[in-house]
């Protein structure tokens, strides 16, 4: 079966950057689980953790309809390699759940999305017993419509919120706008929908949102980091080695390079340099005791000034450092010979290539420290997006919503993840030697949508290429024995508005200096108002959060 959308969907890499979730939400008060009242008696800003969000969050049971070839290790994903027989999957929805009450449900799609009454839709609403209006949205301008739906009197029953959306008030308007689901969900009371008490508690409580637990979690992999791609077929054919430290990569580079050939060593690698030399992200207390942001250490500026060495000796292709261009095509086209993305596209582009270039071979290289040997590297998010039901709406309405959050969140081996990763036999997919296939009508109608509602403990499972699974899994798990959580990791921070806005000019600044637009003095001097505009302020906020509330690591 396809991966999980836990694994395989759609991510920001300014969010991943990102151990914790924080946002900002209302003005003043100070990070306390008692701070400003929420529109239910919850505080609207800080964070709640430990035992206050352990009382929050629904009892964990792990599944166990189908153990995995490769258990989860060192924080990677777990994965599935053998043949699965399809004519004898299990149940994990016995009857179904919903009683067929209809919902709206407004959701980010990637992509054309298929009409609200294709077969796909048709048969899962059938299984689950729901009857769902999809709204699905432009995935790439999303954060819009979700600031002006939230801005309105009217929300659909459902809403899909990505971690990377919350910015500004969204966090305020979760607060405000979507309920408790602790009377449906806490404690033992989830045990009515199995699917949901088997998702990892890590990504229930960053579903807590002002002192109350709000969101479903799209489960992640804390080992989900970016990955440097390579092709590894070109670097076979030309007598390539795979580089093993900063300068031995920059040496390569120059060597692969060939304009006149239209060859590019890499794309832009900001996504993963960061990782190379061992940049933290986000607030962390640092060995010295010192509470840092990600933009004062050291290491933040060496993998700045690194990538822009690759952009200044000419091995970055010329429509990345245009940001023109899909960098994917560049790579399987062979105009590029490394690409960082994330580690979905390891099948992505294996499976695309499969039939229009056999010879067409991607592998990983292991991410190296910039002088080379280990690297220190840093959890992912436990939870990535998840999805919401507004305040006020009928029981019957949560109840089906529910319904259709738990089948979603089905496990791998059984019908129901067989159903929502493929669609209908013979509608949407044929089986061929024991695997499933999709056809155009599978291809077109069997994406996004029900994966957004919830997602089972992170998997990888691919039966056309289960070798490309094994990979995913295995260096996941070798990363992530160099991996270490920062202070904030698993925690769903709202910070003051004040500071909403306060580091926004990093992003677009990091883009021009790489490409040699702005200086390092400039970057430098960004740091410096950093800090006197509020960074010394919010600083001191969290240092009261975390010794209010207790570290993430």
């Amino acid at each position: 079966m396809m991966p999980n959308a836990a694994s395989s969907g759609p991510s920001r890499r300014s969010f991943l950057a990102s151990t914790a979730v924080a946002t900002a939400a209302v003005a003043g008060g100070v990070p306390l689980l008692t701070a400003c009242g929420g529109s239910d008696g919850g505080p609207r800003e800080g964070t709640t953790s430990g035992r206050a969000a352990d009382e929050l969050i629904p009892t964990y049971v792990a599944g166990t309809i189908a153990a995995p070839d490769l258990p989860s290790k060192n924080g990677s994903a777990a994965g599935y390699t053998a043949r699965t027989d399809l004519a004898a999957l299990a149940t994990s929805v016995p009857s179904p759940l919903g009683t067929g009450a209809p919902f709206k449900v407004m959701s980010p799609f990637w992509g054309t999305p298929p009409k609200g009454d294709c077969a796909y839709y048709k048969a899962l609403d059938a299984a689950a017993g729901t009857r769902i209006t999809w709204q699905n949205q432009d995935g790439n301008t999303y954060g819009q419509k979700l600031g002006a739906v939230l801005a309105s009197s009217s929300l659909p029953d459902m809403v899909v919120v990505p971690g990377w959306e919350l910015v500004g008030k969204t966090a305020n308007a979760l607060t405000a706008k979507f309920m408790d689901l602790g009377p449906h969900l806490a404690g033992d009371r989830v045990k009515k929908y199995p699917n949901l008490a088997a998702i990892p508690s890590d990504g229930w409580r960053m579903g807590v949102f002002g002192g109350a637990l709000r969101g479903i979690p799209l489960s992640a992999a804390p080992a989900d980091i970016i990955v440097p791609y390579y092709r590894k077929d070109l670097f076979d054919q030309r007598g390539y080695s795979v580089p093993t430290s900063a300068d031995e990569f920059l040496a390569w580079a120059k060597d692969a390079t060939s304009a006149k050939a239209k060859v590019y060593a890499c794309g832009d690698l900001s996504w993963v340099s960061s990782s190379i030399f061992g940049a933290c992200p986000g607030w962390n207390l640092d060995a010295d005791g010192k509470l840092r942001y990600g933009v004062e250490r050291p290491e933040y500026l060496e993998a700045l000034e690194w990538t822009r060495k690759l952009f200044d000796a000419g091995v970055v292709h010329p429509d990345d450092s245009a940001r023109s261009g899909d960098a994917g095509q560049r790579f399987t086209a062979g105009q590029i010979l490394v690409l960082n993305a994330d580690i979905a596209t390891w099948y992505q582009k294996a499976a695309e290539q499969a039939r229009a270039n056999p010879g067409f071979r991607i592998e990983a290289m292991d991410i190296f420290g910039a002088g080379g040997g280990s690297p220190t590297l840093y959890a992912s998010a436990p939870a990535t997006l998840w999805s919401l039901i507004r305040k006020g709406a009928p029981k019957e309405t949560v109840e089906n919503a529910l319904a259709a959050a738990d089948f979603a969140a089905a496990p791998y081996g059984t019908k129901e993840r067989m159903l929502v990763d493929y669609g209908v036999e013979g509608t949407h997919y044929t089986v061929e030697d024991g695997v499933p296939v999709k056809n155009d009508l599978g291809t077109t109608e069997v994406v996004n949508a029900w994966a957004m509602l919830a997602t089972p403990a992170p998997y990888y499972a691919h039966p056309d290429l289960p070798d490309i699974a094994r990979k995913q899994v295995e260096w996941q798990q070798r990363m992530g024995a160099f991996m270490k959580k920062t202070s904030t990791y698993g925690m769903t921070i709202v910070e003051p508005t004040r500071y909403a806005n306060l580091a926004s000019q990093f992003e677009q600044l990091q883009i021009d200096y790489v490409r040699g637009h702005k200086k390092l003095s400039d970057v430098q001097a960004a740091i410096s108002t950093w800090r006197s505009s509020g960074g010394d302020e919010l600083r001191d906020w969290y240092k009261e959060l975390l010794d209010k509330n207790g570290s993430g690591n």
